[in-house]
């Protein structure tokens, strides 16, 4: 009996020693945690103050790092590629892939890396940084190269750093707002499009670049041991980013900065030993308010002006003698809780009233109105419906000055479109100073309108083609409006002048910067590729009225700041009505990217633009031009569309590629692009996909089914 009992307990004993969780701070390989609501005991750094573990959350769990030992455990670090999971789901720590999180299916679902191997344990450090320890004693990875919302004291973000804020308190998912350490040096706060991934301008910027000397522009955000968070530059030279508070020793309180869900970055500060009802404060924080003020001691009259003046203002709030301008897209608002305020409202006048041949404008009459609406900041719903209902109705339209002068019997429609003064784009210009590029029927020029930097295309040719591209173009576009396409923002037709403007794309076509110095990263291309795509797919199956675009190519494709992809110059696009699907037109287009219905003198559909894609499409991937300069008897690639084929049937896609690693590490998305641009190359039309199917493929929502070859009639048999 004795014996028996000896037995049981040392049972007892081993499957507690299974289960017990390490103190120290280390974790040997094989351990794992469980999501269940029971009391599993987490990984705790040394003293305590951090555990890493499963945190549940409305009936999820999250995979998180958090503070343990204050009320509210505050969480400052999870995986933002999978951050929630449902109960049963376990972590593991493995000697080959280091942390593996897995479904309660046994899926797995997110690793730390790959490539982590001979992993010898991992620690849960005092800093909140837990890291996994290789065999050489040296960190294969640590939670703080992968920020999630937060930093922690003796925390640094690189250059191409970026954290994200979450979606909302108790939502994990990526929200709106990113804070982002740009190659260049300088640091933003910006908010993106959740449902496109889609990047809007910043609201902050530190302005941490050095223009005058690139190699000593900021390279490192350093949050030190005391809560002191500032910019180091390579020779040294360091910057306040946050305030300081010298009375607050690290040795009595905790530290974070976070990026809250509402787009505000802060720095805190805890108690170690709270003692009574304690909570996060705030040191610092930026900015003070995302509606930012743009004029003090203003009148309302003044306020009203200064929105009609501004071509680009949407909508004012005004309070207490100060005036905020916004304009689109309307997503910086906030909730305020006492603040009561007025939201002037621009929108356009009836379409009663349109334009006659010779009119004398009245400023009286034309000026667009401005809708008062006084409400509780509060209660910012009804602000909401108001803007949404007033925008849906009219949009923004143009302020007009007092003019007078000859209209053409023009054909252009009704549009919410800014129009301009031949004089208003001189001055904008600085007489037509700076020129961006050229194209077959105008020049593009650098503008500034108010503060926004814009880009005029100048029609220099007046003649029948001229006066039908520029109709085309401000037909076309005004009813278009979609992330991956340029937004035309005005126009003018005075006299004998065609002008267009449009916003401003930083980083210019993609033709320079695919086939520039340095070859753009597989990622950025394959992203390009999509972006491309989305907006061919918008024109052809989206638009009130269909649009063949007829001139597919990388120098019509522009870069925002942040590279994302827009289609631009229409003025070669041929609208289709909604009954109809082919049209007869002259040969469009450019060499290399025309497709070879063009020279069968018959009708054309949407799919020459899918050919042209295709050819763009193979571009992206292997960063070449579609007709290379044969060189001294080397033919090999002259014409890509071929090369490609070749590459494809020879399994030989490394070759391509040039051995660009990234893109064959990546090489089952590498062959379903190259897949996707020989079924859009096809001879026959009708074997081309559609710009929708194109996306599903691309994505993987649809498998790619085998391509036949592009040029069957290339073939011979022996």
């Amino acid at each position: 009996m004795a014996l028996v009992f000896y037995f049981i307990l040392l049972i007892s004993l081993q499957t507690f020693s299974v289960v017990a969780q390490p103190r120290n701070g280390s974790v040997p390989v094989g351990s794992s945690l469980t999501a269940s609501e029971d009391d599993v005991e987490p990984w705790l750094s040394p003293s305590g103050d951090f555990a890493f573990g499963f945190k549940e959350i409305q009936d999820r769990f999250v995979l998180a790092i958090w503070y343990a030992k204050i009320p509210e455990q505050t969480i400052v670090w999870y995986p933002q590629t999978y951050p929630t999971v449902s109960r049963g789901s376990k972590v593991e720590l493995t000697s080959g892939r280091g942390l593996v999180l897995s479904d309660p299916q046994g899926v797995e679902v997110w690793n730390t890396s790959s490539s982590i191997s001979d992993v010898a344990y991992g620690f849960m450090n005092d800093t909140g940084n837990f890291v996994i320890v290789g065999s050489n004693s040296s960190n294969n990875w640590e939670s703080f190269d992968y920020p999630a919302d937060t930093m922690l004291p003796t925390q640094v973000l690189e250059r191409g750093g970026v954290i994200n804020a979450k979606l909302s308190q108790t939502n994990f998912s990526k929200g709106r707002f990113q804070l982002k350490f740009l190659q260049e040096g300088n640091i933003i706060l910006l908010m993106r499009d959740i449902a496109f991934d889609y990047v809007f301008a910043p609201y902050f910027e530190n302005k941490t670049e050095d223009p005058t000397n690139s190699s000593n522009s900021a390279s490192q955000l350093i949050f030190d041991a005391t809560g002191y968070m500032y910019i180091l530059r390579p020779n040294g030279q360091r910057s306040d980013f946050s305030g300081k508070n010298t009375a607050l020793s690290s040795e009595q309180y905790y530290y974070r900065a976070t990026l809250d869900y509402d787009g505000v970055f802060g720095l805190y500060y805890h108690p170690k030993n709270p003692t009574g009802d304690t909570s996060w404060q705030d040191i610092w924080f930026e900015p003070e308010k995302l509606c930012s003020r743009v004029g003090r001691s203003i009148s309302e009259n003044n306020c009203t002006k200064s929105c009609k003046e501004d071509c680009f203002c949407v909508v004012a709030i005004y309070n207490n003698n100060t005036c905020w301008k916004k304009q689109f897209p309307l997503l910086n608002g906030r909730k305020g809780r006492t603040e009561v305020a007025k939201a002037l409202v621009k929108y356009r006048k009836s379409d009663l009233q349109r334009i006659p041949t010779k009119i004398q404008v009245e400023k009286k009459d034309q000026n667009t109105l401005i809708a008062i609406i006084s409400t509780l900041l509060g209660s910012s719903l009804l602000v909401n419906a108001v803007l949404v209902g007033l925008i849906c109705v009219g949009f923004f339209m143009n302020y007009r000055k007092k003019a007078s002068y000859d209209y053409p019997s023009s054909n252009v429609v009704k549009t919410n479109l800014h129009h301009f003064t031949y004089q208003d784009l001189v001055e904008a210009t600085n007489v037509f100073k700076e020129e961006l590029g050229r194209g077959a029927f105008g020049i593009v020029y650098k503008g500034v309108i108010g503060t926004n930097i814009v880009a005029v295309k100048k029609l220099d040719r007046v003649f029948d083609d001229s006066e039908k591209e520029f109709q085309a173009e401000v037909n076309a576009i005004a009813r278009t409006h979609h992330k991956n396409l340029v937004q035309l923002l005005g126009y003018c037709d005075e006299g004998t002048h065609r002008l267009l403007v449009y916003e401003y794309m930083s980083n210019g076509a993609l033709a320079s910067f695919l086939f520039g110095d340095g070859k753009p990263s597989w990622k950025q291309r394959c992203c390009i590729a999509v972006g491309i795509a989305k907006g061919l797919s918008y024109l052809h199956e989206e638009c009130i009225n269909q649009i063949i675009h007829c001139d597919i190519k990388p120098q019509n494709i522009l870069l925002d700041d942040y590279y994302n992809a827009k289609i631009s110059d229409f003025g070669l696009a041929k609208l289709l009505m909604m009954n109809e699907s082919r049209t007869n037109t002259g040969i469009r287009g450019t060499k290399g990217y025309v497709a070879p219905e063009w020279f069968r003198n018959t009708p054309v559909t949407v799919k020459v633009d899918v050919y042209s894609f295709g050819v763009l499409l193979l571009e992206i991937i292997s960063c070449r031009k579609s007709v290379k300069q044969i060189e001294s008897g080397v033919e090999y690639g002259s014409i890509l569309t071929d090369w490609a084929w070749d590459c494809y049937q020879e399994r030989i896609l490394g070759t391509f590629v040039e051995n660009d690693l990234e893109a064959i590490e990546d090489y089952k998305k590498l062959t379903t692009f190259v897949m996707v641009g020989l079924w859009c190359v096809q001879e026959n039309p009708s074997q081309r996909p559609t710009m929708r199917k194109v996306i599903q493929m691309l994505e993987g929502v649809i498998e790619v089914s085998e391509p036949p070859c592009p040029c069957p009639f290339s073939i011979t048999s022996s």
